[in-house]
């Protein structure tokens, strides 16, 4: 399976994206039956069989097309037109009962139509379909409820086409909102590491040439302090470093959203997150903030290798008062596999575990609702980083 609106990979999903099209043309029964009991001559028989046998291959050749990366507009406008040319041919041959085409020659008219043109060309389809049903006495009741069905499902697919054009821009938009949080977070960095090692290194290249001077003029003390003073400096800035590094490393919950959002996308599993759990604990310390992120980053590692049969992720935030007064932030993720069965925490969790406790919370494992599935609840301390208070004035 691939996500909707976007092109095939694999030949085994356009197969079966082929015959979930193909269950559609059901309704092709009609024409297909007035063939077997309409009483037709040999020639109306060969002419409808063939004319049914072109219109399937024309169809499929179509969601083939569409389905590819490289879609050839004019070879799709040429397949829609023959479909229409066959709906036109065979109701005029062979009577009323092959009106249903001109439902599938819409259908695929709206797939192929830009929207701002699209209503208008199936206007002129469902008056073609009753022209037609006219000239060929198929009676008031099967024109209008043929050109109503041409139009209505022609409306529907353009809706539906504009609905998988939507999706499409929002998956991109998820991908380009992740890659900007990580090139956020790159940028955080550089200018951290600028403005750490630029002072530092300038202070030891100074301190180094006043240690050489005063080696020249034989100041033994005074070159031994300089180099003392380099060492510190140089301790100092690799503590900074690993400062910088450590807050780049720490996943931050928008971030770790979007991912797992792509994660889960690849593995076949739907997300299902409120808009509002991005900004659920805006004033949270950034440790507690960062093992719940640490905490997502697990559960959808451990959905996509080991979920097995899950189709929906859940994430949900929630606040919880613990017996001793103090408030926790709680962030549940569940799915609907089939659970953890009778396996042991692995590494990944055993780590997750020992995040928490750092920051002086915990970590809930066990079935979902109903035994199914698996649950995975974070809690951390709900303490939240105070604003700095301004210095008191002093009056003079």
């Amino acid at each position: 399976m691939n996500s909707p609106g976007s092109p095939v990979e694999t030949r085994r999903q356009l197969l079966v994206k082929v015959a979930w099209m193909l269950l559609w043309m059901t309704y092709l029964a009609y024409p297909a039956g007035d063939l077997i009991n309409g009483g037709h001559s040999l020639v109306g028989q060969v002419l409808g069989w063939g004319c049914l046998a072109v219109f399937v291959v024309s169809y499929v050749l179509l969601v083939i097309f569409r389905s590819q990366a490289g879609m050839k507009p004019r070879a799709c406008r040429v397949i829609v037109g023959t479909m229409i040319v066959l709906a036109v041919v065979s109701s005029f041959a062979l009577g009323g009962a092959f009106l249903t085409m001109f439902i599938y020659a819409s259908v695929c008219l709206a797939v192929i139509s830009p929207p701002k043109h699209a209503l208008r060309a199936l206007v002129v389809m469902a008056a073609l379909t009753a022209a037609t049903g006219l000239l060929v006495h198929a009676g008031n009741d099967n024109i209008s409820t043929f050109a109503l069905s041409a139009f209505l499902s022609g409306v529907a697919m353009t809706g539906l086409q504009r609905l998988v054009e939507t999706m499409k821009e929002l998956r991109e938009a998820r991908a380009a909102v992740a890659h900007l949080a990580a090139s956020e977070e790159r940028l955080r960095l550089a200018r951290d590491l600028h403005d750490l090692l630029g002072h530092s290194l300038s202070l030891i290249t100074l301190k180094s040439e006043l240690a050489g001077r005063f080696m020249d003029a034989g100041k033994d003390e005074a070159a031994r302090a300089q180099v003392a003073d380099i060492e510190q400096v140089a301790r100092q800035s690799l503590i900074d470093v690993r400062e910088a590094v450590t807050g780049f490393r720490r996943p931050t919950l928008p971030v770790e959203l979007a991912a797992a959002r792509t994660a889960l996308s690849a593995a076949q599993v739907r997300l299902e997150a409120a808009p509002e759990l991005v900004d659920a604990w805006p004033s949270l310390a950034n440790e507690e903030a960062g093992a719940l992120a640490w905490a997502l980053r697990e559960a959808v590692t451990n959905i996509v290798r080991h979920g097995e049969g899950a189709t929906v992720c859940t994430v949900t935030a929630d606040e919880t008062w613990e017996g001793s007064g103090e408030r926790y932030a709680v962030l549940e993720i569940t799915d609907n596999g089939r659970g953890p069965g009778k396996s042991q925490p692995g590494n990944g969790l055993s780590g997750l575990d020992e995040r928490l406790a750092l920051v002086g919370g915990r970590l809930e494992t066990g079935p979902g609702e109903r035994g199914k599935g698996f649950r995975l609840r974070a809690c951390v301390p709900l303490r939240t980083v105070s604003a700095p208070s301004e210095p008191p004035k002093v009056v003079s």
